[in-house]
C-alpha cells in the first residue's frame, strides 16, 4: 500500500503540472490523464479505508477475542510471533476496548505458534503484557485482561520497541495519506471550474 499512496502521489502531481496544458492534442491526454488519476485514487483509498474498517474472517485463522475486564480503557496491540522466519515479530494494533468490551481478530498462524498482548493506558505507558502460546490452531481463544501485569520484562521491552517502531510508520504513512488527500482534493477543484467554465461558455 505504501507504493501506491507513492503513486498516487506523484501522479496527483503530474495532474496538478498538466493544469497548464490547454491546448492543441496534449491537452485532451493531460484532461484524460487526471481524470483517471481521480478515479484511480479514489476507487483506491475507498476500497483501503473499507478494508481497514471492517473486521475481516481469514480463512484456516484463529479467532481471538480480547476481552477487558479492568475498570479503564485500555489501547491494545498484538504482536504475533512468526517462528518460521526465526523470531520475525509483526505487530498489528487491536484498538481501545472499554471496561467489560471485546474486540476479535482472526490471526494467521501457519507459521505461527505465539502472540504477544500488550496493553496501553495512554500512548506510552504499557500497563499490561502477556505471552500466548497456540498448541491448538483449530480452537479460537480468549483473552481476559483481568490484572495490570507483566509476564515478562525482556519481553515487554522487546514489544513496546516494535509498537514504537508501527506507530511510527503509521505516522509517516499518515502524513503521506493526508497530502495525497490534498493534492486529489486541489485535482478535483480545478478540474470541476474547468467543466464549470467549458459549460457557461457553451
Amino acid at each position: 500500500m505504501v507504493f501506491i499512496i507513492f503513486v498516487i502521489f506523484w501522479a496527483c502531481i503530474l495532474s496538478l503540472i498538466f493544469v497548464k496544458v490547454k491546448s492543441g492534442r496534449a491537452a485532451k491526454w493531460a484532461k484524460l490523464f487526471r481524470i483517471l488519476t481521480l478515479v484511480f485514487s479514489i476507487s483506491i483509498f475507498t476500497y483501503w479505508f473499507i478494508k481497514k474498517s471492517v473486521v475481516s474472517f481469514v480463512d484456516n485463522s484463529v479467532g481471538l477475542q480480547v476481552v477487558n475486564k479492568l475498570p479503564q480503557t485500555l489501547d491494545f496491540y498484538l504482536i504475533k510471533v512468526d517462528t518460521a522466519k526465526s523470531g520475525n515479530l509483526e505487530p498489528k494494533h487491536i484498538g481501545k476496548i472499554r471496561p467489560e468490551y471485546y474486540r476479535i481478530e482472526y490471526l494467521k498462524m501457519d507459521k505461527s505458534d505465539e502472540y504477544w498482548i500488550i496493553g496501553y493506558l495512554g500512548k506510552k505507558n504499557m500497563v499490561y503484557f502477556s505471552q500466548h502460546a497456540v498448541p491448538n490452531k483449530n480452537i479460537d481463544q480468549i483473552v481476559e485482561v483481568q490484572n495490570y501485569i507483566n509476564q515478562s520484562v525482556k519481553l515487554s521491552e522487546t514489544a513496546k520497541k516494535q509498537v514504537e517502531a508501527y506507530n511510527y510508520e503509521n505516522a509517516k504513512l499518515g502524513i503521506w495519506v493526508s497530502l495525497d488527500f490534498l493534492l486529489l482534493f486541489l485535482n478535483l477543484v480545478l478540474l470541476l471550474r474547468k467543466a464549470k467554465k467549458i459549460s457557461n461558455e457553451e
